[in-house]
């Protein structure tokens, strides 16, 4: 018995060591208050002076990174500099190469739309006309940007919606809602988007190296204050992973020190009918 309470044990610890894929989870933003309010996630001391919390964010087991533009007066600056400026190209060599450094397990993009909506979009398309950014070239090269598929291709979203939905109808003052039947806009937002579930879809299956069980977009009311942005982002975050562990098998937190009692009990009782046998 002693056995099989050790191997019991071992294979409550080592099941979630298993699997392939990273304990990394990736959130971007665009213009305010997306950047903002991702901000505290960022490893960057220069955009984070008060220091990055992402760290095993909440003793859940995952590190949080974000990755975000600055605006020098802002709309009047609209482009940014930094990561994830607003323009077709810089918005993708930036993706590829920030998401082969962290391999997320998990995503969500933001950008900003009107209003103090937390809106979540469903599905992205792979369109080859899109909306002129400000800088040249002003379209996206290539156009559509995803090969691999034909034009207006569509790609949903994997996120936990109606959890998310429901965590953020908790912040007062915010709209939350689910764009069923829409698009994101086919300016950088939509292509924002398309990447975050065109790198899930490649990385879909569980036998992946890096495996990414869920991504998805969310716009967010540029009129939402920013501490009511972040307690938003929290509460989103917090049903992702609670998804994530779910899609994983990764026990809740505290999970495994309820069934060592459990155990404990089984071996115990069996000593007692081996001693009156």
């Amino acid at each position: 018995m002693t056995r099989l309470f050790g191997s019991l044990l071992l294979a409550a610890v080592a099941s979630s060591a298993m699997a392939a894929h990273t304990n990394n989870i990736m959130l971007t933003g665009y213009w305010p208050p997306t950047n903002e309010m991702i901000r505290p996630f960022s490893t960057d001391g220069d955009l984070n002076p008060e220091g990055w919390v992402g760290e095993n964010w909440e003793g859940r087991g995952y590190d949080i990174y974000s990755f975000f533009p600055e605006f020098d007066n802002f709309p009047v600056d609209r482009v940014g500099s930094g990561d994830f400026t607003v323009d077709y190209q810089d918005t993708s060599e930036d993706f590829w190469r920030i998401t082969s450094e962290i391999n997320p397990v998990a995503m969500i993009t933001f950008s900003q739309t009107g209003g103090r909506v937390w809106e979540i979009e469903t599905q992205q398309r792979n369109l080859d006309e899109w909306i002129d950014d400000d800088v040249a070239p002003f379209q996206p090269t290539p156009s559509p940007p995803d090969p691999t598929v034909p034009v207006d291709h569509i790609r949903r979203t994997t996120l936990p919606v109606e959890n998310i939905l429901e965590a953020v109808s908790e912040v007062p003052g915010v709209l939350e809602f689910v764009d069923e039947d829409g698009f994101g806009g086919a300016f950088l937002s939509e292509f924002m988007a398309y990447h975050g579930t065109w790198y899930q879809d490649i990385h879909s299956s569980p036998d992946d190296e890096f495996y990414n069980v869920a991504a998805g977009h969310i716009h967010v009311g540029a009129n939402i204050p920013i501490p009511r942005a972040r307690l938003a982002t929290e509460l989103t975050l917090r049903e992702l992973i609670t998804h994530v562990d779910s899609v994983l098998g990764i026990p809740e937190p505290g999970s495994l020190h309820l069934c060592l009692p459990a155990l404990a009990g089984i071996l115990m009782l069996r000593r007692r009918r081996t001693r009156c046998a």
